[in-house]
């Protein structure tokens, strides 16, 4: 009887993980530099699908041999999270929100959550299709287009809902990406969740998501506002770079200095936004207050060979999952972005954000 009292308090020390985004089948294929073109896209980038994108979902699946893989940057997060917590025997400590289709590609959403141990409470919609994201696989480096499809239809009646308020009550740490800034419904849930963590003082962690949410004014401005309730703000170096451009911090000539400067945002938080940047192979930068820390990505823990590598689809939403995972049993800033490093390590040896089983892991 006693090591069972014992578990149950391990348990209940684990906090409970809330992501709300935008979720997303990913439909994965490895192309030519002519599919990358004919499309407008590049490596390393993600874009929302115009009209012209249209064709590319039905066409792909024609031309290419294509995965269906469940995705979405935060539902990604959410499960990576969820996986090392499982693998901790922590039990089931992760909930996600968003808004899906009643169909094919919703069911199989819901089927991959509940084999994951992820809590759902989706908004389904009768009108629109499920989300999906055409992931295009170039040299291992990856361009997302997607289109949000009944994503963007999320609306705040569903967060309202006793289930999901529940659920809120019950998080201590939220997660966003900046992805559901760009609908309606998103962006004011994104709000919800930073007023109820700040009457709360319970922990907002936020994602840049990609270049155009930084470049965009209605989608820059709702982010930094985001930001003022969040302790930590993930980026890669790229949207780093955007975001240092278009807020005119011409001072900021590397990635440290920029991550620095995050760190300087607006802020209602008690010690102010942790920026945590990573950059791919290279070292990732936790930035807190005037304090830089440099964590080295090669050897802790993973020393990757360039034939190991599959796809980066899901390497940034891995790291953010790892670090998650640590943050909710309290660990220390190291040991959260060792596990984030370990986490992308495994993603990108695998298509798409899969999580393998853990004693496959080497």
């Amino acid at each position: 009887h006693h090591s069972h009292q014992s578990t149950d308090t391990k348990m209940s020390t684990t906090k409970k993980i809330l992501g709300f985004g935008n979720p997303l089948l990913d439909i994965s294929a490895t192309v030519e530099q002519s599919v990358l073109d004919e499309w407008g896209a590049q490596l390393n980038n993600a874009i929302l699908a115009e009209d012209k994108h249209k064709p590319l979902y039905a066409k792909l699946a024609e031309t290419h041999a294509v995965d269906f893989i469940a995705g979405g940057a935060t539902l990604n997060a959410i499960r990576v999270a969820q996986w090392i917590l499982s693998s901790a025997d922590k039990g089931e400590c992760t909930t996600f929100v968003g808004c899906i289709g009643k169909d094919a590609f919703g069911a199989k959403m819901k089927e991959q959550l509940s084999r994951d141990k992820v809590g759902n409470l989706f908004l389904e919609t009768d009108d629109t299709p499920t989300g999906t994201c055409a992931v295009l696989v170039k040299d291992n480096e990856r361009s997302l287009i997607a289109n949000l499809a009944s994503a963007e239809k999320y609306a705040t009646t569903h967060f309202e809902s006793e289930a999901v308020q529940a659920a809120v009550k019950a998080a201590d740490i939220f997660y966003m990406a900046g992805f559901p800034l760009t609908h309606e419904g998103g962006a004011a849930t994104v709000a919800a969740i930073c007023k109820h963590a700040a009457e709360t003082k319970k922990t907002v962690c936020m994602n840049v998501s990609a270049p155009f949410i930084a470049m965009v004014p209605p989608f820059r401005a709702a982010l930094l506002e985001a930001f003022k309730y969040c302790t930590y703000a993930f980026c890669n170096e790229s949207e780093a770079e955007q975001l240092a451009k278009e807020l005119g911090w011409t001072e900021c000539t590397d990635t440290k200095a920029i991550a620095l400067k995050m760190a300087t945002l607006p802020s209602e938080v008690p010690g102010g936004l942790t920026a945590v940047v990573t950059q791919g192979a290279e070292a990732t930068l936790v930035a807190k207050g005037g304090n830089l820390s440099t964590y080295e990505v090669k050897g802790n823990p993973w020393t990757l060979e360039k034939a190991q590598l599959v796809d980066t689809n899901g390497a940034g939403d891995a790291f953010v999952g790892g670090f998650l995972s640590q943050l909710a049993i309290g660990a220390d800033e190291a040991l959260c972005v060792r596990m984030g490093h370990f986490a992308a390590g495994t993603i990108i040896q695998q298509s798409g954000c899969t999580c393998p089983a853990m004693d496959s892991v080497s």
